[in-house]
This record gives structure tokens, sequence and C-alpha cells, in this order.
């Protein structure tokens, strides 16, 4: 962050015997005074979203890729586990925000696993699919809040596709337990109504399938934006998918193969947003770089609706990097 010395906002300590916050016994309120103006510029962590789909496109891509960028969370270090414990090769440089995959060529390595996945989302609906690959018996099960968690639509449609998966509980919910022979494809349908995150699964998993895959949303797809980011993804790593225009049926060609590459994470557009409201309020302006209207995440938009309030929005595209002044 470069600029002006000085804090960015006054420090707790500087309201010491005002009257700029109240404490009671209901509620506790702090007054902030900004202090401009902001100059910075600054790459936030990678997005979650897109680091966990990079992830399982690489794992499954034949031959080595390299994601720069990378956050580095809970959720995508259960990830990187899960990829591990199926005998897949995962090296991560959390200093340098790289990771590096050898890919499995859509062939999962293990026959059997039990996979902790915490309490990501992510990674329990993503790879929930992606075992249905192998040729074994694969158990995935997490924090007790997980097990509140429902998986069934997702497990519905994937036994359209000729998968055996099972909640051991009997509850719709995690841990799943998948006896797996590889993916056969067909057609499925998808309610449309529940966790974008289901169909973003089965769609990065069916180009490894044993035949085409067909699959149709029933009712309005919501989280468009994920969808969209997932299919972006999957370009980037070479798999092309026949979509409709609404979102609501998608054909993707079975028997196919990853690419290797390398990929840069975008950095996440929700923590950027912290930083355009800075420059927001305090005046100034803030830099972000690796995001521009070209960026994956609905998020990005935050920096239009400064705009209608009244900021000065730059994208630049080639340059890759978004300024918002106050």
């Amino acid at each position: 962050m470069s600029g002006p010395p000085g804090p960015l906002f006054a420090p707790f300590s500087a309201f010491r015997g005002s009257n700029s916050f109240a404490i009671t016994t209901l509620s506790t309120s702090i007054a902030i005074q900004p202090r401009g103006p902001l100059n910075a510029t600054i790459r936030p962590p990678g997005s979650k979203s897109i680091t966990n789909r990079a992830l399982v496109c690489a794992a499954l891509a034949a031959g080595r890729s390299t994601l720069t960028g990378a956050l580095d969370s809970d959720d995508t270090r259960v990830m990187v586990e899960c990829l591990r414990n199926l005998g897949i090769r995962v090296e991560h440089d959390v200093t340098a925000r790289r990771l590096t995959v050898d890919g499995c060529g859509g062939r999962i390595p293990a026959r059997d696993a039990d996979l902790f996945v915490g309490n990501s989302g992510t990674t329990v609906r993503f790879l929930t699919a992606l075992v249905t690959l192998g040729r074994g018996v694969y158990r995935l099960d997490g924090v007790p809040r997980m097990r509140e968690r429902p998986i069934e639509d997702q497990l519905d449609a994937l036994r359209q596709l000729g998968a055996k998966l099972t909640c051991e509980l009997g509850t719709g919910c995690p841990p799943v337990r998948v006896e797996a022979n590889g993916l056969p494809g067909g057609k499925a349908k998808i309610r449309g109504d529940v966790s974008s995150q289901f169909l973003s699964g089965l769609l990065m998993t069916a180009p490894c399938a044993l035949s085409d895959v067909e699959l149709s949303v029933d009712g309005v797809l919501v989280s468009q934006p994920y969808i969209h980011m997932t299919l972006a993804v999957m370009r980037s790593f070479g798999v092309a998918v026949e979509i409709a225009p609404d979102l609501s049926y998608f054909k993707i060609r079975g028997a196919w193969r990853y690419e290797p590459r390398e990929y840069a994470i975008e950095p996440d557009a929700s923590a950027a947003s912290y930083f355009f409201g800075a420059s927001a309020i305090a005046g100034g302006q803030a830099t972000v770089e690796g995001l521009s209207r070209q960026s994956l995440q609905g998020d990005i938009a935050f920096a239009d609706v400064l705009e209608q309030m009244g900021c000065d929005v730059e994208y630049d595209d080639v340059r890759n990097r978004t300024t918002v002044r106050g």
C-alpha cells in the first residue's frame, strides 16, 4: 500500500473522553472518524471460489498444472488434503501463493478413501461428484454442522447418471458413501432453486464420464454468476460446454481430458470491496490489481454501485486493474 503516512481511521483511543461512542447495557457502538485521502494499490488474496474450482479441474487434468495467486484458507486446505487422500499430488507454497497439481487424467488413483471435508460446502459438493469417477468406496464427512447441510438433490442427479451413492444416516445430509465404478453418464435433471454448487460439481466431473452428459435445470437457476465462473474455469482447462442461453440445459462431451496449464487465480472481489468502500468514504483512490470488468466474480459489480453513488470508477482491462476514486 502506498500513499501519505498516517492511519486511514482514527484509533479507538482517540475518542476517549468524547461523545463519539457510547456503551450501553444492550449494545456497543464505536464511531470512527475517516482520515483521508486514501492512496492505495493492493492485491487481495485469491478468490476461494475460483481456487477450489481450479483445484478440481487441475486434479482431473492429464499432467501438471500451476495455480498462482491461490488462496490459503480453511476451505482450500481441506480441498487440498482431500485431493491428496485421493492419491493426487498437490504441493502448496503458501508464501508464494502457488499450488502445483499433478493431475490424474480423470482416473482417481486411490481405490478407497475417507475424506474429511470440515465445514466446506464447495469441497463436499465438488468431491462428491468427483469421486464417482473412481473405482472403489469413498466416504465424505465433516464437522457436526456439515451433517446438517442437505446434499440429497446432488446425489439424486448423480444417480441418474449411473452412480451409486447413499447418505449413511438417511437424513439427506453427509456423511456420504460412494461405491464408484466410473461415472456412466447420460441425462439428469437437477433443481435450480438449491445450491448452484451441486450443478458446478456435476459440470466439472462430467467431461471425465464414460459417455456424454446432458444436464437439465428444473426451475430458475440460483446464483448464476457462480455457474458462469465454473464454465469459465473449465474453458481455461480446455473443456467446452454446450449451454442454453438461460442456463437451463448443458451438454458435455464424455471421455474428455482437461488440459494442464498455468492458471492465475483472481483476487477475491469481496475482499476488494472493502478497499473500494474505504476510498469512497475517506476520499482519494484505491486500485485493486488483478480485477477488471472481465472478472469471473459477480461481486466486482460493487464498484458499479459506488459509481452510481458518485464515485469515479476506472476499469483497466489492459493492465487488469480497477480503480475507485471517492
